[in-house]
C-alpha cells in the first residue's frame, strides 16, 4: 500500500516524542554531543527533510527525525541562535491517527537510509569548497566540527581522481588512498601511483609512503622542521597542503645539502672545542662502513688547583643531592630532575679529570650524523690510515696512561658506577660462600695455614682471616636487585646460634661452638668469610689464580646470585641501552623500535625483560638475557694487574649530542 502523508507546518514547542519511534528505547542517541553536527547544520542551512509526525494528545508525535527534534529544541534554548524559538514553524509530514502501520514508518525512516560512502564524503568536502567558495571554516561551522577535522577530509577529497576511482572500484584500499595524502601535489601522486602500479598490482598503504618520501620532505618530520628556515631562504619550493604540518619541501636534494652543511658545522664546532684533527659529516651513521674505524677516549689528567677546587665543590653538592634523594616524600619529577643534576655534575668532574694525548687529538676526529631527530656527535673516531697497525702501538696510543682502550663502540663504566657494581659483585660473591660452606671453609682454613707458614706472604686480598667485617659501600643501596641479600639473610637464619649466648664466659661459648657438628661450623665459618670478602672485580689467573679458580667453581653464573634492574639501566645512557639491545641481547628489531622512545621508556622495558624473559625470545635470546651481567661482573672476569676495575672513561659530547 502506497500512502501519502499531508504537508503540515508544527511550532518546535507542539512537537514530542512518539512511543513508536524506533530509537525511543535509545535516549543516548538524543544526547547533546551525538547531536552536535546536526543542530550546526540546522542552525546555517534549516531543516532539508520534513519531520513524520502524529497527533498525540493534542501534541505532534515524532515518528521519524527525533536526532533533528533534539536538535531544533536545542536551538530552542540556546539564547545565541537566531530565529529559533518554540513557536517557530517547521515543516512536517502528518501520519492519519487511525494509522497501523507506525513503528513500520519510522523504521522504514532509519533502516533504509544507507551509510555515505567515505569516497563521497570527502570529495562532497571538497566540491564545498572548489564549487560552492565555501572555506574550511565556514564548512566547520555548518557540520559543527572543528576546522583541523574539516581539512583532513579535505586533503582525501582532493587526491588525484585516478586514485580515488581505483579505490572506488576497489582497486585499492581506502588506507592506500589515504596514504597518497602524505603529499599535497596530485601531479605527484598520480606518477607514484602509476610507477607502483606497474612494479605490484597490489600496493599497500606503506609502499605508498615510502616512495613518496623519495618526492620531497614534510615540514613536520624532524629534518624538515630542522632544515626548513635555510630552505626557504634558498629558494626551496613547497608543496602546500590544507594541513600545515603536512606541507612538503620539495626539493630532497636541497634539503639534503642544507643537512649536511649543518651537520659539517657541528662537527666543525666540536673539532675546535675538543682540539681534534678533524671534522666530517654523514646523513645516517653507516656501522658497517664506521667499523673499520678506531676510535680513542680521554685518560686520566692531574687537575690543575682551580679544577681541583671546582672538583671539591662538585663532591660537595653531589653529596647533598644524594641526601635530597632519599627523602622518599618525593614524587618521580622531583627525583628524576635531581638524579640528570647529578649525571651532569659526575660528567663535570670527569672532564676535568680526564683528556685526550697530544698524539691522539693528531689523528682523530669528529663525525656528525642525525639520528632520532637531533644531531649525533661521534667523537675520538680514527680513520683506517690512521689507524696503527701494531697492536702494542694501539695499545701505547688509546689513552695517556698507555693502557688499551676499549673497542669502538664499547660500553664505558663510569667510575661511580664501577665502584658500586663492585659492591654488588662481592656481595653476590658472599652469597655464593654462604651457600657453599664445605668449599668456604676450606678456603679460610687454607689461607689461615698458608698465611703463617708462606713466610707470611698472603696468598690473596680478596679475604682477611683479621675478624674484621667488609664496610662495603654502594650509592644506591636500596635501589639494587636483593637476591644476593636475601640469600645472604636465608643462610644467616640457618645458622645454630645457640652457642653465642652473652649470659655465657667465653670459655663456655667455645665449648658449646665445639660440641657443634662439623656442617654447622662450616656453615658459620663460611657465613663470616663471605662478610669479610673484599670487593672485587677482574683477578689475574697467575696472580690471584686462588680466588679466580674458586669463583668459577662456586659462583659459576653470578646471574644466580643477581640480577640486573630499573636501578642499573637507569645509570646508562639510552646509546648503551639500546646497543645492548640489540648487540648483545640479539633483540635488534627491539633495538630499532625503541629507537625512538624516551630513556625512561627504554629502562622500563628492560627491567620488565630482566624480570620475566617475554615468552616471544628465541631460545638465543632467552639464553643471552639469562646469562648478560656488565663484563666486569663476570665471573671468570678479564685478566687485570691487579685486583681494582679498569678505569673506563666517558666519550665527551656536546649539548646537541645523542644522550640517555
Amino acid at each position: 500500500m502506497t500512502a501519502s502523508f499531508k504537508p503540515v507546518s508544527v511550532a518546535i514547542g507542539d512537537l514530542t516524542a512518539h512511543p513508536a519511534n524506533v530509537r525511543s528505547n535509545s535516549p543516548e542517541t538524543y544526547d547533546p554531543e551525538n547531536i552536535a553536527h546536526l543542530k550546526a547544520s540546522i542552525a546555517v542551512l534549516g531543516l532539508l527533510q520534513p519531520l513524520l509526525v502524529q497527533k498525540i494528545d493534542g501534541k505532534y508525535g515524532v515518528l521519524a527525525g527525533g536526532r533533528r527534534n533534539a536538535a531544533l529544541k536545542e536551538l530552542v534554548a540556546d539564547k545565541a541562535a537566531k530565529g529559533f524559538t518554540a513557536k517557530t514553524k517547521i515543516d512536517c509530514r502528518l501520519v492519519p491517527e487511525d494509522c497501523d502501520v507506525t513503528t513500520a514508518l519510522s523504521l522504514a525512516e532509519n533502516i533504509t537510509q544507507a551509510p555515505m560512502n567515505a569516497i563521497d564524503e570527502f570529495e562532497a568536502f571538497a566540491r564545498m569548497m572548489e564549487v560552492d567558495g565555501q572555506t574550511p571554516e565556514t564548512i566547520a561551522k555548518t557540520f559543527g566540527t572543528t576546522v583541523a577535522a574539516v581539512k583532513g577530509r579535505l586533503r582525501y577529497g582532493l587526491i588525484h581522481p585516478d586514485i580515488r576511482a581505483a579505490a572506488r572500484a576497489k582497486t585499492i584500499t581506502l588506507d592506500t588512498m589515504k596514504a597518497f595524502a602524505e603529499h599535497p601535489s596530485q601531479e605527484v601522486q598520480r606518477e607514484v601511483y602509476e610507477a607502483l602500479t606497474k612494479e605490484d598490482s597490489y600496493l599497500q598503504a606503506y609502499t605508498v609512503r615510502q616512495a613518496l618520501k623519495s618526492r620531497g620532505v614534510q615540514v613536520s618530520d624532524d629534518i624538515g622542521a630542522f632544515v626548513r628556515e635555510d630552505y626557504e631562504a634558498r629558494g626551496g619550493a613547497i608543496a602546500a597542503d590544507l594541513l600545515e604540518e603536512h606541507s612538503v619541501l620539495e626539493d630532497a636534494a636541497l634539503v639534503e645539502t642544507i643537512l649536511l652543511e649543518k651537520l659539517s658545522a657541528a662537527a666543525e664546532e666540536a673539532r675546535a672545542k675538543l682540539g681534534f684533527a678533524w671534522a666530517d659529516a654523514m646523513v645516517r651513521y653507516d656501522y658497517a662502513t664506521m667499523a673499520d674505524y678506531g676510535r680513542v677516549y680521554p685518560g686520566p689528567i692531574e687537575p690543575d688547583e682551580a679544577a681541583q677546587k671546582r672538583i671539591d665543590e662538585i663532591t660537595a653538592e653531589l653529596e647533598q643531592l644524594q641526601l635530597e634523594m632519599e627523602d622518599e616524600g618525593l614524587d618521580d619529577d622531583a627525583y628524576n630532575a635531581l638524579y640528570d643534576r647529578v649525571d651532569a655534575l659526575e660528567e663535570k668532574a670527569r672532564d676535568l679529570q680526564e683528556a685526550y694525548s697530544a698524539e691522539d687529538l693528531a689523528r682523530a676526529g669528529v663525525i656528525a650524523s642525525w639520528s632520532s631527530g637531533q644531531v649525533t656527535l661521534h667523537v675520538g673516531l680514527v680513520r683506517p690510515e690512521d689507524t696503527a697497525k701494531e697492536e702494542g702501538a694501539r695499545g701505547s696510543s688509546s689513552n695517556p696512561t698507555g693502557e688499551e682502550a676499549p673497542d669502538a663502540g664499547e660500553i664505558s663504566y663510569p667510575a661511580s658506577l664501577a665502584e658500586d657494581l663492585k659492591t654488588e659483585r662481592a656481595m653476590a660473591l658472599g652469597a655464593a660462600m654462604a651457600l657453599h660452606p664445605e668449599a668456604t671453609l676450606d678456603l679460610t682454613l687454607f689461607k689461615l695455614v698458608s698465611d703463617v707458614l708462606a713466610s707470611g706472604m698472603s696468598v690473596t686480598q680478596a679475604i682477611k682471616i683479621d675478624a674484621r667485617k667488609e664496610y662495603r659501600n654502594h650509592a644506591k643501596m636500596d635501589e639494587i636487585d636483593e637476591t644476593s641479600l636475601e640469600q645472604v639473610a636465608a643462610a644467616h637464619d640457618a645458622l645454630d646460634l645457640s652457642w653465642l649466648d652473652d649470659a655465657r664466659s667465653p670459655a663456655d661459648q667455645f665449648a658449646a661452638f665445639r660440641a657443634l657438628k662439623p656442617g654447622e661450623k662450616a656453615k658459620l665459618v663460611a657465613y663470616a668469610t663471605a662478610s669479610t670478602t673484599q670487593s672485587c672485580f677482574a683477578r689475574d689467573r697467575q696472580r690471584d689464580s686462588l680466588m679466580h679458580d674458586f669463583e668459577i667453581e662456586i659462583m659459576p653464573n653470578i646471574r644466580a646470585h643477581w640480577t640486573p634492574n630499573a636501578a642499573l639501566f637507569n645509570r646508562f645512557k639510552k646509546a648503551w641501552l639500546l646497543k645492548i639491545l640489540g648487540e648483545d641481547l640479539g633483540l635488534a628489531q627491539e633495538a630499532v623500535t625503541l629507537a625512538s622512545s624516551s630513556k625512561k621508556e627504554i629502562v622500563a622495558f628492560c627491567d620488565k625483560l630482566f624480570a620475566e624473559p617475554f615468552a616471544t625470545l628465541t631460545d638465543a635470546q632467552r639464553a643471552a638475557v639469562a646469562a648478560w651481567c656488565p663484563p666486569m661482573m663476570q665471573t671468570a672476569g678479564v685478566a687485570c694487574d691487579n685486583a681494582e676495575p679498569i678505569a673506563e672513561t666517558h666519550e665527551p659530547e656536546s649539548a646537541v649530542a645523542q644522550a640517555a
